[in-house]
């Protein structure tokens, strides 16, 4: 039943705010990260060719099974019980995102900076950037956290919280399994061909969360009196800078939000000609994160509703 769901996804909340993560050996998604790690090592890659057959193969395949396997979990839990259901989907789609997980890692680094521990403020970056954080001034590791927490409030809980509003658990799981795979392989280098499928996934995956996720940011903007037009604004200039064709929503409406330029190096520069981002801006940015997650929540509320309302 749609509110049995309701209840879940509230309940996985709670958890999420008030416990820690579960230890690595009892997650789900490192069960997912150590598939993949074994499918890289067993997986063919001797040519470019085989490369990108086996990557392909396992960008498609195992976000199937991941899925197919939460949802015979979840058919033994409904089996046993409305109550084993709500209590143990919860658990389960707790394990799929992560909202305080989030704001701790970008409050580590915002704490490092205000102690003028620039040395630890980079080394904090690690759980939240694949960037080298080794050389980066200090408004580059500002920057760097900011967009994190932008970015991430698609792949860390918008994005499993409509997938689990739309398809349930296994929908949750498969989104995570896409997410974990494209976080792993899907990059340049050594991953070029076997990791090309799952990047593309993940874009295309997400190509609707990330865009509900910059109208969140916005909306949470106008509720905290932060500049929304000025949001909009380098939103919409900055859509398309990006490598991904989703990064750039989020990053930028974050962006005009905080008032502040976001750049990696090389790569992109967003929001330029406001003001260089400092620790302060971090902690802002977890805040507007926190008011997305509520308002992301919601919206996750509603379509289960209308899910209910529409089929049953």
């Amino acid at each position: 039943e749609w509110y049995l769901d309701c209840g879940v996804l509230l309940l996985a909340l709670a958890l999420d705010l008030a416990l820690r993560e579960p230890p690595a050996r009892l997650h789900p998604v490192v069960w997912i990260g150590n598939a993949i790690s074994a499918l890289d090592r067993w997986l063919p890659q001797s040519s470019n060719r085989k490369a990108l057959a086996s990557g392909s193969f396992m960008a498609l395949c195992l976000p199937l099974i991941v899925g197919g396997l939460a949802w015979l979990v979840i058919v033994g839990l409904q089996e046993i019980g409305p109550l084993a259901y709500l209590l143990g989907g919860a658990i389960l789609l707790k394990t799929t995102f992560a909202v305080k997980g989030l704001a701790q890692a970008a409050n580590a680094t915002s704490t490092a900076m205000e102690s003028e521990q620039l040395d630890d403020a980079r080394d904090s970056l690690q759980s939240l950037v694949s960037r080298d954080a080794r050389a980066l001034a200090p408004a580059l590791v500002a920057a760097a956290a900011v967009e994190s927490v932008a970015e991430n409030t698609t792949d860390s809980y918008i994005g499993p919280w409509l997938a689990f509003a739309i398809l349930g658990l296994p929908g949750a799981f498969a989104y995570r399994a896409v997410n974990t795979l494209d976080s792993m392989v899907g990059y340049r280098g050594r991953y070029e061909y076997f990791g090309k499928a799952s990047a593309k996934i993940d874009d295309l995956v997400n190509l609707v969360p990330a865009r509900i996720s910059a109208f969140l940011i916005l909306l949470a903007g106008f509720a905290m009196g932060l500049s929304v037009k000025r949001g909009w604004s380098v939103m919409v200039n900055a859509r398309r800078i990006t490598a991904s064709p989703n990064a750039g929503w989020t990053i930028g409406a974050m962006s005009g939000l905080l008032g502040v330029t976001l750049e990696k190096p090389d790569q992109y520069r967003i929001g330029d000609g406001n003001r260089k981002p400092e620790a302060s801006h971090i902690g802002l940015s977890v805040r507007v994160a926190y008011v997305v997650a509520v308002f992301g929540a919601l919206l996750g509320l509603s379509i289960l509703y209308l899910r209910g309302v529409l089929f049953g």
